[in-house]
């Protein structure tokens, strides 16, 4: 076993993630709050009927919500292996690693066209550039809710604040 100094403290290496994401992240990952997290999922009006596709989903924690407080199937992607595997240990400990899945791979690739809600905390420019899948692809009545960034020109349905975050809603007509 290889020991690495972090700080002052002793890990193992295998506590590092030295395999590649599928390329390089769009974004820094940022937790979201569980605040904006419960205000996302309730402006969205998730059901037990929805499918809830969390676009760079980081730890998991908003399809974990979706499936544990609204009963919910959801489906995470994102870029990074270490946090895919933090997603799906987390849903494990959750327990609703029976109706999450997490996906290493691209945004901009893979196929989220049986969402009901899509979330997203990009950047507005990914978000325009997420929009033309998103309108395309989804089927009319999915949610698509935002933690703090827009999607250009297309004004959103509703706003609601939740701590010191923006949270936008559109409905694909």
């Amino acid at each position: 076993m290889i020991i690495c100094l972090w700080g002052n403290h002793p890990i193992a290496a295998q506590e590092f993630d030295f395999s590649p994401p599928v390329r390089d992240p769009d974004v820094g990952y940022v937790p979201t709050s569980p605040e904006v997290v419960d205000a996302m999922l309730g402006l969205a009006d998730v059901s037990a009927d929805d499918i809830v596709y969390d676009l760079g989903s980081g730890d998991g924690r908003i399809v974990i919500a979706a499936a544990r407080d609204y009963g919910a199937k959801g489906v995470g992607i994102d870029v990074t292996p270490r946090r895919i595997r933090e997603a799906t240990e987390n849903a494990e400990q959750a327990g609703v690693s029976d109706r999450v899945t997490f996906i290493q791979g691209d945004i901009f690739v893979e196929d989220f066209s049986e969402a009901t809600v899509v979330t997203l905390y990009l950047l507005d420019e990914l978000n325009l550039r997420l929009r033309p899948r998103l309108l395309s692809e989804l089927k009319p009545g999915t949610r698509i809710v935002s933690n703090t960034f827009k999607m250009g020109d297309w004004e959103p349905e509703q706003v609601r604040i939740a701590g010191d975050r923006f949270i936008y809603i559109w409905t694909v007509p």
